[in-house]
């Protein structure tokens, strides 16, 4: 498609594309967490939920962190990136068959994951478990993703970048890097492969593209995400444009020196590990920077929340945000860290980013592009929108409480000695007395996975809607 712009003519965007993400994010979400919920409910019943081999926990596990982590997320990095640099360049996508074989590529890397996780096949690497014929695939897409999205930007017709497109870039290029070295393997087989790094240094690699996945895929990413849905729905300018670039130049600078904190206490070099607890220990600055940000947006706004429940999944998430990018850096404290690591803490952890950040600013962000999208003045249904944030904030409070309570119990069981040396509890005794924890998880689970199919029914009755706005979104900046 070919537009001829003048400065007041509004271009004409692409936007199939987009609402071929936004649907899928929904349907992913909804995969992704139900599997999660089954997965909690096998530690709770094993007997009962012992489908074999194929749905065995130790299987379903790595397919329900990479559903909802790149099929959900990933879907809705995808559209929201390609929605916003649209809008924020005014022209439309640069390839805009590229964009869409990036659609099609995705959807096959997810049902590849579908299909081989259960099966067994793994490279047994924490968020890169898929073996090298899907990973060759994975980058493939990610770099079309890249051209697309850097050859929109380089075409803009506005003065600037937007500072959200810093941070798509930023997310783009890094994930590219971060799986191409990680994922360096020799194939044995079709669904077979060995790291091509020995020992503790395949440990480290791992563990620089595990954090970094998470710094970059599930926060810089989201971050864009953040500074351009925040300030549209609260209808305010951000708060702070120089912060936002102090906030984006600081975070890219410090994430990518943390991961050694994932390996205290192992044969990492001792150095390299205090250096990963330093960086964490200063990367709390930046991140508050940019929560601040988002929050101080709302100024001469907070009134909004009152009756605005799309703003409350944006600010709501941000709070979740500060928390965890509080708490991530207290849990890399060596002394800290001693008592969390390996129990349900970093789990919860894990979850108050992944479901109260992540999810909820990415539910939002769907929420405010679907009517736009489908032509329509709003969402269906306001009331479920409303009834969706508190279902999924209430099931968030739940899951981390849960977590946190049996990660420090659990801590304090493996670490608490007799007077000879001796363990005073067996291992068993401290799942036994995690079981309270895991049934309030899967309750907070549930309650969260509600929240989605109602998201679900409403998407699906505002597309079939025949109320249509004056003027179709997809023509609007």
């Amino acid at each position: 498609m070919t537009t001829n712009t003048s400065a007041t003519e509004q271009p004409k965007y692409h936007m199939d594309v987009v609402k071929w993400f936004t649907i899928m994010t929904v349907v992913w979400g909804i995969v992704g967490m139900g599997v999660g919920v089954l997965i909690a409910a096998q530690l709770i019943w094993p007997d009962a939920l012992n489908y074999g081999p194929w749905l065995h926990f130790g299987r379903l596990r790595p397919l329900h962190t990479n559903a909802v982590i790149f099929a959900f997320g990933g879907c809705a990095l995808f559209a929201t990136s390609y929605y916003v640099v649209q809008r924020t360049s005014l022209v439309p996508l640069a390839f805009p068959w590229l964009a869409k074989f990036t659609f099609w590529g995705w959807q096959l890397v997810i049902v590849g994951a579908a299909i081989t996780l259960p099966l067994g096949f793994t490279s047994a690497k924490e968020y890169a478990e898929l073996e090298w014929p899907i990973d060759l695939l994975i980058a493939v897409v990610w770099i079309s993703y890249l051209v697309v999205f850097a050859g929109t930007v380089a075409k803009r017709k506005t003065p600037h970048i937007y500072v959200g497109n810093w941070f798509y870039l930023a997310f783009i290029i890094t994930v590219a890097v971060l799986h191409v070295v990680n994922s360096a393997a020799v194939p044995v087989s079709m669904w077979k492969s060995y790291s091509v790094y020995p020992g503790t240094m395949d440990a480290m690699i791992q563990w620089w593209y595990g954090h970094n996945a998470v710094g970059f895929f599930l926060t810089a990413g989201f971050l864009g995400m953040m500074y351009y849905f925040v300030p549209k729905q609260a209808e305010r300018p951000i708060y702070s444009y120089r912060l936002s670039i102090v906030h984006f130049w600081a975070l890219i600078s410090v994430y990518m020196w943390a991961g050694g904190h994932h390996l205290h206490y192992s044969a990492l070099p001792d150095w390299a590990q205090s250096l990963g607890m330093v960086m964490s220990l200063i990367l709390l600055a930046p991140s508050w920077g940019g929560m601040i940000n988002g929050m101080m947006t709302l100024s001469g706004a907070w009134h909004k929340l009152r009756t605005d429940p799309i703003l409350r999944f944006l600010v709501v998430s941000l709070s979740f945000y500060g928390m965890s990018t509080f708490e991530g850096p207290m849990m890399s404290i060596k002394t800290v860290n001693a008592l969390s690591h390996n129990t349900d803490w970093t789990i919860g952890h894990v979850h108050s980013g992944a479901l109260g950040w992540v999810a909820m600013i990415s539910i939002g962000a769907v929420y405010h592009m679907i009517p736009k999208l489908f032509g329509r003045k709003e969402m269906y249904s306001s009331n479920l929108i409303n009834v969706h944030f508190w279902l999924s904030t209430i099931g968030v409070v739940f899951y981390i409480c849960a977590m946190w309570v049996n990660g420090i119990m659990q801590g304090l069981f493996w670490r608490a000695v007799n007077e000879d040396g001796t363990l005073m509890y067996s291992f068993v005794q401290a799942v036994e007395a995690s079981y309270p924890g895991y049934i309030v998880r899967l309750i907070g689970g549930a309650i969260f996975f509600a929240g989605m199919l109602l998201m679900a029914y409403n998407v699906w009755k505002t597309i079939q809607s025949e109320e249509t706005a004056e003027q179709p979104a997809a023509q609007t900046a």
